[in-house]
């Protein structure tokens, strides 16, 4: 969902239930791996830049909660570890709560950190 809140913590409060220990796991993990990173609230949800990019960011949507890895080589480095999920561009798209891999979405955060390849 787009929301209108100003920071992380009101978004969180916001989203349904059965997807907020989720999206709080994501938050607390882009805090702990994208470390000089800057969390805020873009494109109306949360997100983590870094020299003014947005390079990660989640959202829970109507049908499925999305991360955002936008360091293309990264989402090409992992798209195996992906492949029984629906994955764009940019934004991996998960049916439910439960097909969240932490340990797949970590790496994927390390490796980001360490990108020096393009945003999509």
């Amino acid at each position: 969902m787009q929301s209108r809140v100003v920071n992380v913590d009101a978004y969180l409060d916001e989203v349904p239930p059965d997807r907020r220990e989720l999206l709080t796991s994501l938050r607390e993990l882009c805090l702990q791996v994208l470390d000089g990173y800057e969390e805020s609230m873009a494109y109306g949800m949360p997100s983590y830049t870094r020299d003014g990019e947005v390079e990660v960011a989640f959202a829970s949507q109507k049908k499925y909660v999305s991360l955002h890895v936008l360091k293309q080589d990264v989402l090409e480095a992992h798209r195996d570890r992906l492949a029984d999920l629906n994955v764009g561009k940019g934004c991996i798209r998960y049916a439910s709560p439960a097909k969240v891999d932490l340990h797949v979405v970590r790496s994927m955060l390390e490796a980001t950190t360490a990108s020096a390849g393009p945003v999509c």
